[in-house]
This record gives C-alpha cells, structure tokens and sequence, in this order.
C-alpha cells in the first residue's frame, strides 16, 4: 500500500446506482495505483468526513454532495471531481459514463480546473466564539417561526478596518452568496447571477418590508458583519449551503469572510456552467427547467 495515492469516493446512497458505480470506480482506480476509500451517506450530508490526507476527491451525486465535499475537503488543498448523478446541476457536471476520462485527464494535467471562491462563517456570542463554519454556496440568516420577520443590521468591513453601514433590515432572512451560490437560493429571491469564478459576495435580503433594500454585490475581501437585534418576533436560525442549521439568539454577530482557501472542481468549467444556465433557464429558445427554484440537488 505504500507510496500509492489516495482517493476519496463521497457516494450518495439517494442516487440510483451510485453504490455500483462507487464500486466501479474504486475497482479502476485501484488498477491505477490508487488506494480507494467510499464514504456513504443516506440523507443530509451534515457530518465530518474522515480526516485523512487524500490526493483526489469525487463527489457521486448531484450539487449538494459537491457542497458537502468541498466544505471537507477544500481547506485539505484536494481538488473535488463531481460525477453528476442528479438532474443538470451547475457544479456537478461530470457524467458518469465520462469519469475515467476526466481523471485521465486531471493526471495529464489537461482537465479545466475551476477555483471557487468558499466563506468562512464565524458566530461570536457574548464575547465569544460560539461555532465556525464555511461554504461553497450560501449562508441564510433566516426566522424560524411562524413571524418570519426578523432585524438584522448589517455592515461590510474593509481590510484595513474601516466600516461601512448597510442599513438595519426588515426582512424574511439575509443570504450571503458566493459566485457560485448565486443561482442557488439568492437568485429564486430576486439576486443577480455571477459568473462562478469571479470574486465577490452577493448581500441579499430576503422579502424586505422596504421595498427599496435591494440586493448588494460586494468585493470578497470585504467582511460581511451581521448583528442580530435584541427584539426578535421569531427565533433565528443559520443555514449554511442548505445543510447545516444553527440556532442563532438575540445580538449574536455572524462574521462572514473569504476563505483563505478555494474549491478546486476537476472538469466543471465555466462553459458547463452557462451550458447549465441556457438549459435550465430556457436561454437557447427552449423552455426553462420545469420546478426550477435554485435549489441545490444532493
């Protein structure tokens, strides 16, 4: 077992025939010197990943076992390949039936490599951390309750530290958006789509009581800083890549920023990606995506 490489299969059991093909890829990968390791799951990917030093990750799913993948393994430095075995996603782009062509190519060093930018979410609570997140999509700051609205006064921060007034929100919730995120949730609530690897953060209130908070695009080195007001109508929850949820409480401070790190996607480009777009939302003349929304499929 010494001196091969190491590959991690992220394998959704929902998807039809990903145990097979899971099977299937370790069997060639274990040809090409490869140790293989499948980590299974059945559900919401909500849980951590073995830690262990792997030179290759594949995500067998739809867009949200990318989101997951990348969550655990692009602080690592390992690139992500998504095998799409969901409807047309705007990450997983790779088809099954093309898999061991895309590796080929990676080893080559021919396949397009994608770099995203990902976010740090940090939630401080009475003087302290209380948990540290990241993502590849989205965070939501959003109410739990049956009176979804909610206050929120957000800020940008410079990196030299200087502070930059948003305004105090009225609103169903606050999405923070990556480029990649934008044609997730931020664009079924009236936010811009981006090109996926450009670098900024999309600030978008979700149904505001003011009709004119319209969303915000801002640059990534920019801090997005978000304080919960005291008074509250409802409680207030933290979803991140539409995965986890994190209870928030009254004057908690959620830190967003750029990740030091990025997600590095093996054979989703930029053209698959507006091949995505022109098939989902009916730009070649066709009709869109019948039940499109911007949701993420796992």
């Amino acid at each position: 077992m010494a001196g091969k490489k190491r590959a991690l299969l992220v394998v959704n059991q929902n998807k039809r025939a990903a145990l097979d093909l899971a099977e299937s890829i370790s069997a060639v990968l274990e040809k090409r010197d490869y140790q293989a390791l499948a980590f299974s799951f059945d559900g919401k990917p909500n849980f951590s990943l073995p830690g262990a030093d792997f030179d290759l990750g594949m995500s067998l799913g739809g867009d949200g076992t990318v989101l997951f993948a990348a969550r655990a393994l692009a602080p690592m430095g390992v690139p992500v390949m998504p095998v799409n075995l969901g409807t047309l996603g705007f990450i997983a782009a790779v088809l099954p039936e093309k898999w061991e062509e895309a590796f080929t190519g990676w080893e080559a060093g021919r396949a397009a490599i994608s770099r995203r930018l990902m976010l740090e979410i940090k939630v401080e609570r009475r003087g302290g951390t209380e948990f540290e997140l990241s993502c590849l999509n989205d965070a939501v700051i959003s109410a739990s309750g049956i009176a979804k609205l909610i206050r929120l006064d957000v800020q940008t921060e410079t990196e030299d530290g200087r502070r930059i007034e948003l305004g105090s929100f009225r609103s169903d919730g606050l999405i923070v958006a990556t480029p990649t995120g934008s044609t997730g949730y931020s664009v079924a609530a009236g936010g811009p789509i981006v090109d996926p690897e450009m670098e900024m953060v999309i600030i978008n209130p979700i149904c505001p009581f003011t009709l004119s908070n319209r969303p915000v695009v801002a640059p990534s080195n920019e801090r997005v800083i978000t304080f919960v007001e005291a008074e509250q109508r409802s409680a207030v929850l933290l979803t991140v890549d539409g995965q986890i949820t994190k209870p928030l409480e009254p004057e908690d401070r959620i830190i967003i920023r750029q990740a030091p790190y990025k997600a590095c996607l093996i054979a989703s480009s930029r053209e698959m990606f507006y091949q995505a777009l022109r098939t989902k939302l009916g730009w070649s003349g066709g009709t869109a995506h019948a039940g499109y929304h911007g949701g993420n499929d796992a």
